[in-house]
């Protein structure tokens, strides 16, 4: 089991995250893009050449409670990852996930949209 799929187990919504603290600045990341709704930064760890994260500023959890009043917000994610991408030249494609729950791989409880570019991806992708 990799990593992140062993902290997906264990991890639990609620408290503080690092999204959190990366969106107040106290801890530093590698900004691409940030708006009053969102932020994008490079990935810590990344599973491809091109790796980023776009996070809503707002602290939803998990795609599965999100409410139908973040119906744009949730578009503008995708939105911004689209430009980051064309930014970042993955001209050829990319990937874009978020994970669900401990199934799906979700080690930090507050939505992140990854952005995956710059090989090919494979299917089946887990």
């Amino acid at each position: 089991m990799t990593d992140e799929i062993s902290k997906a187990q264990t991890a639990q919504p609620g408290g503080d995250t690092i999204f959190g603290k990366i969106i107040r600045k106290e801890i530093p990341a590698k900004i691409i893009f940030e708006d009053d709704q969102c932020l994008a930064f490079h990935d810590v760890c990344p599973q491809a050449p091109t790796h980023f994260l776009v996070i809503p500023k707002k602290p939803i959890t998990q795609i599965s409670v999100a409410e139908e009043d973040d119906e744009n917000l949730l578009g503008h994610l995708m939105i911004v990852g689209k430009k980051c991408a064309a930014d970042l030249g993955l001209k050829k494609g990319y990937r874009m996930v978020i994970n669900e729950g401990p199934d799906g791989g979700q080690s930090v409880y507050h939505i992140h949209l990854h952005v995956l570019g710059g090989r090919q991806m494979k299917w089946p992708p887990g």
